[in-house]
């Protein structure tokens, strides 16, 4: 019996790949209007806007299991339960590996444990596989900020900000890391 429900599961994901394939390029066309429309708006409630389409692309991947588990992981994470959450995003990345937005979470579920390195790599894999995830990238300036490394963490914030100009949180903070060092005679 579980040969076959395996069977059956292999049958519908090949049988899903095309479909996937088309809305996964249909999603990069999608994607690139919108990063385009980012970096162009300069109206605060347009860019929050824009971000949550973008994310909604990144956070579904149209395929139910590995949808299922992201939601799951995210609830998960979202109530610190670690464990449970790692292990939906274990199985998202095991079963589709160039899902991005996958790596992604996987990362901040190791960063929010503290396993800096385990997160560092999956973000490298998530900006591999979408260069402009200004929130991998972010999450990465967060990881040498805590590891007391700012000039690393300001380099990856400016480059996280030239993708996305309206992340405030991360100017703020490079303004206060520049105003730290300019203090210190750097």
């Amino acid at each position: 019996m579980k040969t076959l429900r395996l069977i059956l599961f292999a049958l519908l994901l090949v049988g899903l790949a095309p479909a996937a394939t088309v809305k996964t390029d249909l999603n990069r066309e999608r994607l690139d209007t919108l990063f385009e429309r980012l970096k162009d708006t300069v109206f605060p409630f347009e860019a929050a806007a824009i971000e949550g389409l973008i994310w909604n692309i990144w956070t579904h991947r149209g395929v139910t299991v590995i949808d299922q588990n992201m939601t799951l992981g995210i609830l998960t994470m979202n109530e610190e339960k670690l464990k449970s959450s790692l292990s939906h995003f274990d199985k998202v990345v095991r079963l589709d590996p160039n899902f991005a937005e996958g790596w992604n979470k996987r990362a901040t579920v190791y960063y929010m444990m503290g396993d800096f390195d385990a997160s560092v790599a999956d973000i490298q894999k998530t900006l591999t596989l979408e260069p402009r995830h200004f929130g991998a990238l972010s999450g990465l300036g967060l990881i040498y900020d805590a590891l007391d490394k700012p000039a690393a963490a300001v380099k990856v914030w400016q480059k996280a900000l030239e993708i996305n100009p309206h992340m405030q949180s991360i100017r703020h903070r490079i303004e206060e890391i520049q105003a730290e060092e300019k203090g210190k005679g750097i």
